[in-house]
């Protein structure tokens, strides 16, 4: 390990690069024209041990900008594979550099990648930059989710580069430096199987089992507790992700870490109106990706992922192959169990009982029937004060209030309790899309962040059901036209 860097607090390892280089890409990021500092996280940086004053410097922003190499970094560009929606491909990270691993003063060990920071030999034809707009969004909705409770990938700042790149139109160039406990996808693997050797693959399962799941590491079958552990820990994110109304958009297999973090904030959004068959995306025409479907794509992910294992779960391939099977066949008995107590605790619910799930579903049901907000609903239930919208003036809300209140008077804990249990689990606050649309507005064509550090600061504590929150409740104006999002972050 380096010793500690004077500037900023840089102290970095770089563990990923001891694995074989055709993991790998060396090179450093492509210098910008002009950076600038677009916004940055405090918090976070103080958390990874960083001097905030000194990343606001110019020396500092040098840094984020991928123009200054700090002291012991040791950048790189990560080659992987994927199924994009469905169709497998070589990939790699075509304008990211991983420069290095912080070490914080806590020991905890973050990759920090710096997104849209030039070509690599994985680009594609592409011009390895990103544009303004997405950063932001990323930066935004990472943080959200990360107040929400949900694993995921980090955003420590954005810096503009001084350049223009060209999508549709000419844009402001950006790049965003991420903070991730790895970015180890199921692609990852899936490069390794398809044209990596045995003994590769077994190094990547074993310096994962290290670096995420040390407490099976040493299991007489590791590589299978491997595989259990993966199917867990996506279990309650797919479960967590479900909760919120969150919709990722591109559920691609490079786009599922396996350490269990969000990652790839891409055409994600959160949903308004409770509809399973809700889509943001603007490519995914056939609604591959919907929130409805997110469970059961996450399932035929992971069976991606167990059979890039199958060389190393048992010599013989078809005993390798129904350990595989035993496992994933289980995926979704683990996602429905945490689902369902998630959803238990937003109705207030201490214990189970069989009829739960009609219960919850049948609220499900109407609120898609009556274009019900998803996340408004929750919280008027949460607060006891149920709006005066179509779905709470129907006889058969009426009904099901009746049967829920009955619910809560079988178990022992009280009614207080039970708001109290609600309120840790119903957010009053989301990005909503129309907020997040107004903020990147003001930032990106005005260079005003105030309206984005607002609304980053309600969204930073977002089950506090506070009153200074009541203006980030309210829905959108009607539009005939329904929300779209695009890839390209």
């Amino acid at each position: 390990m380096t010793k500690k860097a004077i500037e900023a607090g840089w102290n970095f390892d770089n563990s990923y690069a001891r694995l074989p280089q055709s993991f790998f890409a060396t090179l450093n990021p492509q210098p910008v024209c002009s950076p600038k500092l677009g916004i940055i996280n405090d918090k976070l940086a103080f958390s990874l041990g960083l001097d905030i004053e000194a990343l606001r410097s110019e020396a500092g922003v040098a840094v984020l900008a991928g123009n200054k190499i700090p002291k012991g970094a040791l950048p790189l560009a990560q080659a992987y594979a994927g199924h994009q929606f469905g169709h497998f491909t070589m990939l790699g990270d075509g304008r990211a550099v991983l420069i290095g691993e912080q070490i914080t003063p806590l020991d905890e060990r973050f990759d920090i990648q710096l997104k849209g920071s030039g070509r690599t030999p994985y680009s594609r034809r592409g011009d390895g930059r990103a544009a303004l707009g997405p950063m932001l969004r990323e930066y935004i909705i990472s943080e959200a989710m990360h107040a929400l409770g949900i694993p995921t990938t980090r955003s420590l700042a954005v810096v503009t580069t001084g350049e223009t790149i060209i999508r549709e139109t000419t844009l402001p160039g950006a790049i965003l430096t991420r903070v991730a406990a790895s970015h180890i996808r199921v692609g990852t693997f899936q490069y390794v199987a398809n044209w990596g050797t045995v003994e590769e693959l077994q190094m990547l399962a074993d310096y994962t089992l290290k670096r995420h799941f040390p407490n099976v590491a040493a299991d007489e079958n590791g590589y299978l507790s491997l595989l259990k552990e993966v199917l867990k820990r996506q279990a309650v994110l797919i479960a967590k992700w479900q909760q919120v109304g969150f919709i990722h958009g591109v559920m691609n297999t490079d786009n599922m870490t396996i350490c269990g973090e969000t990652i790839d904030y891409g055409p994600c959004a959160f949903m308004d109106h409770y509809d399973p068959a809700t889509v943001f995306s603007s490519i995914d025409t056939q609604g591959r990706y919907s929130y409805g479907n997110q469970p059961y794509i996450a399932g035929w992910n992971l069976a991606r992922f167990a059979e890039s294992l199958l060389p190393l779960l048992h010599e013989d391939e078809e005993q390798a192959i129904k350990l595989a099977q035993d496992e994933i066949s289980n995926f979704i008995t683990l996602y429905q169990s945490e689902w369902l107590a998630g959803m238990r605790a937003k109705l207030g619910l201490f214990n189970s009982e069989e009829q739960d799930k009609v219960l919850i579903e049948d609220l499900l049901n109407m609120m898609q029937k009556h274009r019900a907000d998803y996340t408004n609903t929750f919280r008027a239930l949460t607060l006891d004060t149920t709006e005066d919208t179509v779905l709470f003036r129907t006889s058969e809300f009426v009904n099901w209030h009746e049967q829920w209140q009955e619910r809560l008077g079988r178990q022992q804990e009280t009614k207080a309790s039970s708001h109290q249990l609600m309120r840790k689990h119903n957010p009053a606050v989301i990005p909503r899309n129309h907020r997040v649309e107004a903020a990147l507005e003001a930032a990106v064509n005005q260079e005003d962040y105030s309206v984005m550090e607002q609304l980053l600061q309600v969204l930073s504590d977002p089950y506090a059901h506070s009153p200074e929150q009541n203006d980030y409740c309210t829905l959108p104006a009607l539009s005939n036209h329904p929300y779209q999002t695009f890839c390209g972050t």
